[in-house]
């Protein structure tokens, strides 16, 4: 306790008491309290440390074109020969003869197998020589009817004797024309024993060797031949597809047709003309089955062999085309991101038609030369700042023949050295 003086008095209070009048507590020293204010004083002063902006993101664009696009009907198709036959022999006998290897290129005409000749060659002798003595009998039956009907005139033989020598004659003549019709078919027969190849084509594998039995329309055939050059290429078309090749072409035009043999390789293409159309639709698949002739001259196509179809209907002069992928669908309706002047990501509604491979053709929307992006439109909205690479960038330009926006922009590389740069040029004693 300590004695305060106060006017007259003494007042006597305690230190404590003093102390907290003062507003310092005596629990904390002194040397304490200017050593906060110390660290107070120091974090007011530092400067806090801005944030780095965000990146604007790198997009993929193409150029929006106008012009031709042809209205092409995609389908499946399946190669099978213009004309295919199974060849048979007509005779029985022994093979003596197979003239040609499996796979061989036979044109029409060409000797493909021989049968033993020598019993068919017997049979047409022996034919010819019944029809032979026919003739001869046939011949003195007639001299004969000659003669009765001068001795009937007058007398020497009855009626009825000349009837029968006339209708000996009659049945003479009439063995005398099976006799020819026996000695045609022996011919043919013979004829017969040598194989030969009844169209152009390739050859299939042999069903039987030289030296075996033959029989006349036997199961399995010889060998089957089959047309190359040309073939046909079966495909179905849906019939919604139908409807519209029949309001845009008609159904008696040859329309153009574009045969893939390959997916991978769409070089290989041959072009091909359609030549039938059937005449009912399938209820079974809802379609309707054509057919196409193709030249084939290289053989790239081969029977049985599955293949892309392309049937085109007609071509649309003035139509614009994006490349598929810039189109977002959404519940709402369809959608573009275009780049504007200021290197911005303007979202554009279209109306969107039919897909032709790669692009989709835009009924209202869009006019033609604009800057559409096709990669990276999820990590965008109206009017977001984008990058658009350079490679890109400098490719639209050469096929839109526009001038591709923020040509004069940093690439994301060179923003990456710029703000490095800016990192570099920190004001000394700025914490980084």
């Amino acid at each position: 306790m300590q004695a305060i003086e106060t006017g007259s008095r003494v007042s006597r209070r305690p230190v404590a008491h003093r102390a907290a009048v003062s507003g310092v507590s005596p629990l904390v020293p002194r040397a304490s309290l200017f050593a906060v204010a110390a660290l107070l004083s120091a974090l007011t002063a530092c400067k806090e440390k801005p944030r780095p902006q965000r990146a604007s993101p790198v997009v993929a664009i193409d150029t929006v074109r106008r012009g031709l696009l042809p209205y092409i009907v995609a389908a499946n198709g399946e190669v099978e020969a213009n004309r295919s036959v199974a060849v048979q022999s007509q005779v029985s006998g022994m093979l003596t003869r197979v003239a040609i290897a499996e796979g061989d290129e036979v044109s029409q005409g060409q000797v493909l197998f021989q049968i033993d000749l020598r019993p068919f060659r017997a049979e047409v002798d022996r034919v010819q020589g019944t029809l032979s003595r026919d003739l001869a009998t046939l011949a003195r039956s007639r001299a004969d009817s000659t003669r009765f009907a001068a001795l009937a005139k007058d007398g020497y033989i009855t009626t009825q004797a000349l009837d029968q020598a006339f209708a000996e004659a009659s049945s003479l003549a009439a063995t005398v024309l099976a006799g020819r019709a026996s000695l045609e078919a022996a011919r043919l027969n013979l004829e017969n024993t040598t194989i030969r190849a009844p169209i152009s084509g390739r050859t299939g594998q042999l069903a039987i060797k030289a030296g075996n039995l033959v029989r006349a329309q036997s199961v399995p055939a010889l060998v089957t031949i089959n047309e190359l050059r040309p073939v046909l290429v079966r495909f179905s078309v849906p019939e919604r597809d139908f409807e519209e090749l029949r309001k845009r072409s008609g159904l008696d035009r040859p329309l153009r047709v574009r045969v893939t043999p390959s997916v991978s390789d769409t070089s290989r293409a041959v072009m091909g003309t359609l030549t039938f159309i059937d005449n009912i639709v399938d209820r079974a698949t809802g379609s309707v089955l054509l057919k196409a002739r193709v030249a084939n001259e290289s053989r790239d196509l081969w029977p049985g062999q599955f293949v892309s179809v392309g049937l085109e209907l007609n071509v649309d002069s003035q139509a614009v085309t994006v490349p598929s992928v810039a189109v977002v669908t959404t519940a709402a309706g369809s959608f573009v991101f275009v780049v504007d002047d200021s290197s911005k990501a303007r979202r554009v509604a279209v109306k969107v038609g039919r897909q032709a491979g790669a692009v989709t053709k835009v009924d209202s929307g869009l006019a033609g030369g604009e800057l559409v992006i096709i990669d990276g439109q999820t990590r965008l909205t109206d009017g977001t700042k984008i990058e658009i690479r350079r490679a890109l960038l400098a490719r639209a330009g050469a096929k839109g023949g526009t001038r591709a926006p923020g040509s004069t922009r940093r690439s994301q590389g060179d923003s990456a050295d710029g703000d490095s740069a800016r990192v570099r040029r920190a004001p000394a004693g700025t914490k980084q």
